[in-house]
């Protein structure tokens, strides 16, 4: 068994995890917000990933980053009519982030990375005691 492959494996895992973890909060820091730097109307980010390599002879190379995607989500409109951002009608556009959909992409990340840091810790048990059996 190659060590050196699980434990890319597993900490290419933990860094497309952690990502998703920034991403989310990202995400939840920007529910309430009105506009961003650019003056538009912030858009929920998702993260995408895939398995690096495209054939199966390349399965257990791990997982990389391939993007952000910009979701399409309507915006949410809170009737404020004494918000600076009101519109004439008195309504404020938030972006169309949902907090219970984003707690739930956080708490799976957050389990992802927990099962990639326990198949880590297996490896290098696992390599200890080759590495304790060979020297005798």
């Amino acid at each position: 068994m190659n060590y050196l492959q699980a434990f890319a494996i597993s900490g290419s895992g933990m860094a497309v995890e952690k990502a998703r973890v920034d991403l989310t909060a990202v995400n939840l820091a920007n529910a309430q917000s009105t506009r961003g730097a650019d003056g538009q109307l912030f858009r929920p980010l998702r993260l995408v990933s895939a398995p690096r390599g495209a054939d199966f002879a390349k399965l257990l190379a791990g997982v990389e980053i391939v993007g952000l995607q910009s979701l399409d989500a309507p915006p949410r409109l809170v009737f404020e009519p004494g918000h600076p951002e009101a519109d004439e009608r008195g309504f404020v556009a938030y972006p169309g982030i949902n907090p219970v959909a984003e707690m739930m992409n956080l708490l799976t990340a957050v389990r992802v990375y927990e099962a990639n840091v326990a198949a880590l810790n297996a490896a290098k048990a696992m390599a200890l005691k080759t590495l304790q059996l060979g020297g005798g």
